[in-house]
């Protein structure tokens, strides 16, 4: 079993940050269904597992008639369009709720569904700069940097849009009703920051780059070594300072280690011992130590690495696991399956009408939605 098994998305979206959360639910058991129209960009295949994928111009009266169809038999609704596109197509909420007042839909954008910036385009680094983590990132004195998309699409947007839909469909079991989640980017980056905030411009979060956990503490942050390499060190805790202390092997006291005072000093002599040898050499002797340092491995190194490869074998670049374990829940991988199944969806939910064109080769590979624009 897995603990969404039954429980049928619809998914009209194409970017990041709608993919991976429906991926995830399909990961939980959950049948996505992937609603395209025509031409436009492709799905992204490393989130596209566990869905199948249908063609369908929601401009038409077959079209819109199949889509009210299967609304009529779904539990979730997931769209990223900017606020009102939906409602213009005549497919916005109201509408839908009409149709089943059982529906979770959810919508989710960048900058959420009211405010000045609503309808502005943005991506990851836009939300991420809204909401002041950006700003935290990166270097003293320098340039902001980023954590690839991450932040923002996938954890301020795909994880909450998840929290938010099996909220939603934990209290339709009480209820017996659907509701509207407005899930926004932003707010999500928002509600991440909220240790971070209290501590900005406090010695704990002086400035970007400067900081307890910001890269300015000798005790957390990397390293270069001989190789070229990198290590990690992430030694806050008294405990664990000592333990690096010796495992560097110095003799002296160590020193208070939350003494900004001695943070310089500390950092250039670090510096220095970490430059003596190799990363895996370093990796090694620190091995069962319990001083918080780790290998800095690139994605390659990262799906080798035998933490990984043991809780997870069919870990590739191409793969990740289903996470986290349940212990009475399957966590076999779905399969992946990009083909266009159209009729083959539509008839199972008895919505099939010769009105409805299939691609001209029925095994082509879905072309993702072109309508609306963003």
């Amino acid at each position: 079993m897995r603990p969404l098994d039954g429980v049928r998305v619809l998914d009209l979206t194409r970017l990041a940050p709608g993919p991976y959360c429906t991926m995830l639910l399909a990961d939980l058991g959950a049948e996505i269904v992937v609603v395209g129209g025509g031409a436009g960009s492709l799905p992204i295949p490393a989130l596209a597992r566990g869905k199948r994928f249908i063609t369908l111009d929601l401009k038409s009266q077959a079209g819109r008639a199949a889509f009210l169809g299967l609304v009529r038999q779904f539990d979730v609704l997931i769209e990223g369009y900017r606020p009102g596109v939906m409602t213009r197509l005549g497919l916005g909420w109201e509408t839908l709720e009409a149709v089943n007042s059982r529906l979770v839909y959810c919508a989710l954008t960048g900058y959420g569904q009211s405010g000045p910036l609503a309808q502005e385009a943005g991506h990851d680094i836009n939300y991420a700069a809204l909401s002041g983590a950006l700003a935290t990132f990166g270097p003293a004195n320098d340039t902001p940097s980023f954590p690839l998309n991450l932040l923002a699409d996938f954890a301020g947007g795909s994880l909450f849009a998840t929290i938010g839909i099996l909220s939603a469909l934990h209290m339709r079991g009480a209820t017996g009703r659907g509701q509207y989640i407005d899930a926004a980017m932003v707010d999500g980056c928002i509600s991440m920051m909220a240790m971070h905030y209290p501590d900005w411009g406090r010695p704990v979060l002086q400035a970007r780059g400067d900081g307890l956990v910001a890269g300015s503490a000798p005790y957390y942050r990397c390293y270069r070594c001989a190789d070229g390499g990198f290590i990690a060190v992430g030694a806050l805790e008294r405990r664990f300072f000592e333990n690096l202390w010796a495992g560097l092997g110095y003799t002296d006291v160590p020193p208070n280690h939350l003494d900004r005072a001695t943070w310089p000093g500390m950092t250039e002599r670090f510096a220095a011992t970490f430059a003596t040898r190799s990363r895996d050499a370093w990796a090694a002797a620190f091995t069962g130590r319990d001083a918080c340092v780790s290998p800095v491995l690139d994605p390659d190194e990262a799906q080798a690495h035998p933490q990984n490869q043991q809780r997870h074998p069919g870990f590739t670049r191409h793969q990740v696991p289903v996470v986290p374990g349940l212990s009475a829940a399957s966590s076999s991988i779905p399969a992946t399956d990009l083909a266009d199944r159209t009729r083959e969806v539509l008839d199972v939910f008895g919505l099939w009408s010769e009105d409805i064109q299939p691609p001209a080769d029925a095994a082509s590979h879905i072309t993702g939605l072109a309508w609306p624009p963003l």
